[in-house]
């Protein structure tokens, strides 16, 4: 018996297959397309795969119409609009548009090349200092230095992914891919993670050529875990060791300050410029506090025939470890702790370094702080986040010049809300000196810590500070 046919001479069977062959095809187009997206690349990298979604779709929808498949049509745009909402919401919260909305360093106000930033400027400078902002959420320090011809690292915080902010950065200044000094101040991830990196990006005794390693003498860190797998401590080991495998010279704080094994307490970075490792206690006696065991230096310039310079480094150095270092340079045999142009705030600004002990001696002019202004990565206690309301209160006789890398917003208890954003504050600070002329450069804004919102919000603006106002 013969098929019945419909009056368009098509089978009912062969339209409906045709049908489901033709939505499966231009489904699987735009599947096929949107499989390309990478979650974990940021939106610039997910260009193309976005862009070959829009054109998967396109091709589909003008296929759909011809067939007049505008059913499938309206279903389809949809579908589209949908997960494209959804994908742009989840790429919100991960960042993926940071680099589109506040530029190439991915997080708010942050932009390396900003008009009162040049780095054509500042490689002109006799000696800069700069206090790098890591962009992420997290507290570390990460200190670059130029002197002349001459590049010098101080610690590679905040953690391991930081290696490539901190790469990206210095290779503006760094001219042979070498590093003729790295100093690792203690073995606490938010100063060492950088030196160890990710599989994605190479730690900085990989990516650099580095010439001399002068690290922590003592530690209290394990290298390997109960279960026999490396600490973050066992693999900076490593990538050290490496290093030094591979031509660099490696010595501790306390081989440097007692002229031993080859080492010395002074380096000439340049015709004008020394760097001088300075007396720490803990350097050979032993404390609870990984922090006490902080290689501390001092970069001294020379301005003129009659004067000096002094910029001063303590990683994060404690209250006991500061004074029993003022107690040393107060001996008869040994010379003063100098003023000091510009300090490095010790501990990320916390109440816990930075003494009065000190800050009497030093009687800094300019300080940067290396953290996140309100971060609870440590506290919910507003008066101890860095930087503190007694940081704030030791540092105000002596100057407001003081200035912050980096802020966070809705940080709360159980980790960062869904709303929780990471900014710059100063953003990448550079203290510029040249024949004694002082300038300084920041990539967001020039803000004196007391003029910020954060700290009018947060702080206690103390006496001092409001008879400069």
């Amino acid at each position: 018996m013969a098929e019945k046919k419909p009056s368009n001479g098509k089978s009912k069977s062969t339209k409906k297959t045709t049908g489901k062959s033709s939505t499966k095809t231009n489904v699987n187009r735009v599947v096929k397309a949107a499989k390309k997206i990478d979650t974990s690349k940021s939106f610039k990298e997910n260009k193309d795969a976005f862009t070959d979604v829009v054109v998967a779709t396109a091709t589909s929808a003008s296929r759909a119409q011809n067939k007049k498949q505008r059913k499938f049509f309206v279903v389809l745009t949809v579908i589209l609009v949908v997960v494209l909402i959804a994908v742009a919401v989840y790429g919100y919260f991960n960042g993926w548009f940071n680099t589109v909305i506040y530029g190439e360093s991915g997080y708010v106000n942050g932009n390396v090349n900003s008009e009162t930033y040049d780095v054509a400027v500042i490689n002109q400078q006799e000696l800069s200092i700069h206090f790098l902002d890591l962009g992420n959420k997290y507290v570390g320090d990460s200190v670059y230095i130029k002197a002349g011809d001459t590049d010098i690292l101080i610690d590679a915080g905040s953690r391991q992914s930081s290696a490539e902010t901190i790469t990206k950065y210095i290779n503006q200044y760094v001219t042979d891919n070498k590093l003729e000094y790295v100093i690792a101040t203690h073995a606490h991830q938010d100063h060492i993670a950088g030196f160890v990196g990710t599989n994605k990006a190479k730690g900085i005794f990989e990516a650099f050529k580095v010439d001399t390693i002068i690290d922590f003498a003592l530690t209290n860190q394990n290298t390997t875990t109960d279960g026999g797998k490396n600490t973050l401590y066992g693999n900076y080991l490593e990538k050290r060791n490496a290093a030094v495998n591979s031509g660099a010279t490696r010595y501790s704080a306390a081989d440097c300050f007692n002229n031993a094994n080859g080492a010395k307490d002074t380096y000439q970075l340049s015709d004008t410029v020394e760097l001088e490792i300075l007396y720490n206690f803990y350097y050979e006696n032993k404390s609870s506090d990984e922090n006490n065991y902080s290689v501390c230096v001092m970069v001294n310039q020379k301005v003129d025939e009659s004067n000096t310079n002094h910029y001063f480094f303590s990683g994060d150095l404690e209250k006991e470890g500061e004074e029993k270092m003022v107690e040393y340079y107060e001996r008869e045999d040994t010379p003063t702790l100098p003023n000091c142009t510009l300090y490095k705030a010790g501990h990320h600004g916390s109440k816990t370094s930075s003494s009065p002990a000190l800050l009497a001696k030093l009687k800094p002019e300019y300080v940067c702080i290396c953290t996140c202004a309100g971060t609870s990565e440590y506290t919910s206690a507003n008066d101890n986040q860095f930087p503190t309301q007694q940081f704030v209160d030791n540092i105000a006789p002596y100057t407001d010049k003081v200035y912050v890398t980096t802020q966070v917003d809705f940080y709360c208890d159980k980790g960062w809300s869904s709303k929780g954003t990471v900014k710059a504050m100063n953003g990448n600070i550079v203290f510029g000196c040249t024949n004694g002329n002082i300038t300084m450069y920041f990539t967001n804004n020039d803000l004196k810590l007391k003029d910020t919102d954060w700290f009018k919000d947060k702080r206690i603006c103390p006496a001092a500070w409001k008879e400069e106002q």
